[in-house]
């Protein structure tokens, strides 16, 4: 790492934790965890970013990954990273593979990752750019991520990175008692109508829905391409 990224590295970690404290009202969250921090600091976002914006990479802002998508804001990755609570030994599904960013660091933090994606172009360039860092504990699918990833539920957190009309219920429920569920869903009264929700379903498996930020993601397509 050259004296330029890690002190561009250092700036992005700053701006997030004094986010994280201005949101932390809402979020619950003062600060993001010594682990969370680690991973969004070890990721190289900069290899997950097309060319044309790579001088932009450490900015605390989404950019465009192509096929219409973003590659999400860090701070946004970072909270929502650290509402699962992840330890290691979970196993995380994700919905909305893109680039590979957001996995690469549920990755860091989890023994293993099943990550969704419908668009095969983003699978693709993903698993290649994951494989190329070395990363060995992600399983890719293409698929529609309505309908998660049954064969491996139940898992212990899942992270939504594209905005649902409701809660698909095939990830609820896919998601294991005691589990946590990180979603934005569209209906919010913020400016963009989407609020980030935190759903939990205990160890009977009654599911508690609790909003927690006015965000913006691009939606969750249910048809296939």
């Amino acid at each position: 790492m050259t004296r330029l990224d890690k002190g561009a590295r250092e700036a992005l970690l700053a701006d997030i934790d004094a986010e994280a404290a201005l949101t932390s009202s809402m979020t619950g969250r003062q600060a993001l965890s010594p682990r969370v921090r680690a991973a969004i600091a070890y990721v190289p976002r900069h290899a997950f970013v097309p060319q044309a914006w790579r001088d932009m990479a450490w900015h605390n802002r989404p950019l465009p990954i192509g096929h219409g998508q973003t590659i999400s804001q860090p701070f946004i990755v970072a909270i929502m990273t650290e509402m699962l609570d992840l330890e290691d030994q979970r196993r995380v599904l994700e919905i909305g593979t893109g680039c590979g960013y957001q996995t690469a660091v549920l990755a860091r933090l989890a023994a293993h990752v099943y990550t969704v994606e419908r668009i095969p172009d983003l699978t693709e360039a993903a698993r290649e750019t994951l494989t190329g860092l070395g990363y060995g504990n992600i399983d890719f699918l293409t698929g529609d991520g309505h309908l998660g990833w049954p064969e491996h539920a139940p898992y212990d957190a899942i992270m939504v990175t594209a905005a649902a009309a409701r809660l698909p219920p095939a990830l609820v429920e896919q998601l294991k008692p005691g589990g946590r569920m990180i979603v934005p869903v569209s209906g919010g009264f913020g400016w963009f109508g989407q609020s980030l929700n935190l759903v939990t379903k205990d160890g009977q498996g009654a599911v508690i829905n609790k909003k927690v930020l006015d965000v913006a993601f691009v939606p969750l397509v249910e048809d296939m391409p």
